[in-house]
Order: C-alpha cells, then structure tokens, then sequence
C-alpha cells in the first residue's frame, strides 16, 4: 500500500486487487440489514451491552447453525467484532505460551500475528495447489507434538478460494479427534461457494471439538460493520473454552451494538442477494482462472468459492515474489500481494489477486498483466 500511494503521487491510475472489500467494488449491502442497524440507531440502543451479545442476535446464530444441521444452543454464541476479534478471543482461551498450533500454508496472516502477540508456536501444514489446494495430511501428521492444541481449518479458504470435499473434512476432524485438538473453523465464506452454500464443518461430526466463527462480512457485504460471532460446539469437552472466551470477552465490554441488531435481521431475513452474488463470483474466477492460465509461464488454480486466487509466476532465478509484485505495481499500476505475505516461500512466485471487479476491468487487467510476464520473463 506504501509503494501503491507512491505510484498514485507519480500520476499513475493504481488497480486495487489486493483487498477482499465487496463493497469496495460496488456490491451494496442489501437494504433490510442496513435499516436494521439505522433502527437500532434510532431506537436508543447506542450503549454499552451483554458481553457476550445480545440474546435476539445470539438466537438468531444458534438457529442459522440449527438449520444448517449444527445442533447449538444460544449460550455457546458469542457476538464479536468481526471474525478477526473471535479468533483471537479463541486463540487466547486455547492456546499457553510456548504451546503449538496448525495453521494451513498458505494461511491468512491474521492468525500468525495473534499466535507471535501470546507467544505460541505456528506450525505450517501445506496446501497442495497440484491437488487443489488441499491440505496434505501426511503433513499434518508429521507436525503434531504433545504441545499441539489448536488446528486451524479455513474452508472455504483465504487465499486459494479452494473448497474441502466431505472426505477431506472427515480426515481433518479424525485427526484432530486422535490427537486431542480443538478445531477452530474459519467459515466465514461458508456461504460464497459458486454451487451454493458449504455446510458447517460441525455437521459431519456434532461432538467434536469445534469453534465455528463467522460474520456479516463477506456473504452480506458489510466487512465495514466489524459484526461477527463464536460458536462452540455442544460437546462438553469445551466448556471450560467456552468459559475462558467469556470472561476474555467481558474485559473488551462489547462489540459494536446496532450492527448486533443487524445480524438478527440478516440471517432471519431475505437472502436473495447471495445466489446473485455467487453467481457474479463465479463469472469472475473463471475468467480470472481462464485468463492467468493463459498467460505463458502463470498457473492458476482454478477458485470454488470466495474472491481470491493465488496463482503462481515461474520466476527467474534470484528474483522473488515480492520482485515481480512490485514491478507489476510500478509498471501497471496493478496491485496484488505477494505469496510470501502469506508464508509461501519467496521463490516459488505465487501473489493473491481479489477478483471483485467488474469482468470487463478484469479482462484489461489480466491482459495488461500477460504484457507486464511476458515482458518481465524476457529481460529477467
């Protein structure tokens, strides 16, 4: 963002691929939620509430899992401030100093963070982009130790836009059942895959031992509200989790209280505009897929959900994936991030794109983009 502004000052037009903001692209959060919350406004609920939500919006989370096949009572939701804030609400409460977590590679940079902040350990398990991007077991199997707590799931996935068949999710509950993890499932895209919603992780295995978090952000076009929840599983080995996240919730007073009022009218109100949504995502990645694909020396795998690709660029010797994104950016003025921002390694050129523009502006940028690789590849 730093060398982007500095572009802009040289008088260059910068295209923003690099943050996954719907709005920003012109999705409009659909009008009952935003009235919900102006409501609220208007009604006098601007003070300070319950900790943990208030009872409506957490009712109506508990009755979005119960549908969903997820069989959870209100008191194991909590309201937060965003997914962000309920990870690290999670990770607190499971996690010691000094004590370890499986994160997938490439991961979601939010999660390394909250681990360095209490002194964890991140232990990468990889994705594998020859098959999918899914997660490669045999990885994770030789990763574990007696300090492993946590595994970290994201399904549908930030960055690769990958989304994890039944067997696949059955293997990550199975392990984490043989080795006494808890699971937190980051699900916030749950309801942006392109042939329909993902069901929660929980329904394959209703004891285990998950946290499901979710939010407003992503599948109802409101990342500006921060309005997102916790949820744990009805199995009684979490209650003491449950318990610590509480308490830890208690110290931050609440999150933001008329968008509380809005996630009741969101997931017990019209939710039309997600089959549009989906539908609009899905045109974009696979022309965005299409188009990288064939820019020569590019593989891209294609997305099953979400707005986010992480193709891959073969680089030149020595040069990295920060090189080219830099000079895609200083050339092109087109803005990506770099693969490594996400734990890949340097050299194996992969960047994320966020293909949330409108198709014809993807259409100029990937072409733009093959000149800029074929150009680089060359004199490189």
């Amino acid at each position: 963002m730093t060398e982007a502004r500095a572009v802009e000052a040289r008088g260059m037009t910068v295209r923003y691929l690099n943050i996954g903001d719907p709005v920003a692209f012109g999705f409009q959060t659909p009008p009952h939620i935003v009235e919900a919350a102006v409501a609220a406004m208007r009604e006098g609920h601007n003070g300070y509430l319950a900790s943990a939500g208030i009872s409506p919006a957490r009712e109506a989370v508990a009755a979005d899992y119960q549908q969903r096949g997820v069989g959870v009572s209100p008191d194991r939701v909590l309201i937060t401030t965003g997914t962000s804030e309920a990870i690290e609400l999670a990770l607190n409460a499971l996690v010691n100093e000094g004590e370890e977590v499986l994160v997938p590679l490439p991961t979601y940079p939010l999660y390394t963070a909250v681990l360095a902040k209490i002194g964890a350990v991140p232990r990468y398990y990889r994705t594998d982009p020859l098959r999918d991007w899914l997660p490669d077991l045999d990885s994770l199997q030789s990763l574990v130790t007696d300090r492993t707590r946590v595994l970290v799931v994201i399904d549908p996935n930030n960055p690769t836009g990958a989304i994890y068949p039944p067997s696949v999710r059955r293997a990550l509950i199975d392990f984490a059942e043989r080795h006494d993890l808890t699971i937190l499932a980051d699900e916030v895209y749950g309801d942006l895959g392109f042939e329909g919603s993902v069901p929660p992780l929980g329904t394959l295995e209703p004891d285990a031992p998950i946290i499901s978090l979710s939010s407003l952000s992503k599948a109802y076009l409101a990342p500006g509200w921060r309005a997102g929840w916790l949820v744990v599983s009805p199995t009684r080995r979490l209650d003491d989790a449950l318990a610590a996240i509480k308490k830890l919730a208690d110290g931050r007073l609440c999150s933001p209280g008329p968008m509380q009022y809005a996630i009741v009218a969101a997931l017990t109100g019209d939710r039309s505009h997600q089959a549009a949504f989906r539908q609009a995502l899905s045109e974009r990645g696979r022309l965005t897929a299409e188009m990288l694909n064939a820019i020569p020396g590019v593989s891209c795998v294609a997305p099953r959900a979400a707005f986010y690709v992480l193709p891959s660029v073969a680089l030149p010797p020595g040069k990295t994936d920060e090189d080219y994104v830099l000079a895609l950016l200083r050339e092109t003025g087109i803005l990506c991030v770099h693969g490594s921002g996400f734990g890949m390694r340097a050299e194996e050129g992969f960047l994320r794109i966020v293909f949330l523009a409108d198709p014809r502006d993807l259409a100029v940028i990937y072409s733009d983009m093959a000149a800029f690789t074929r150009d680089y590849l060359r004199r490189n």
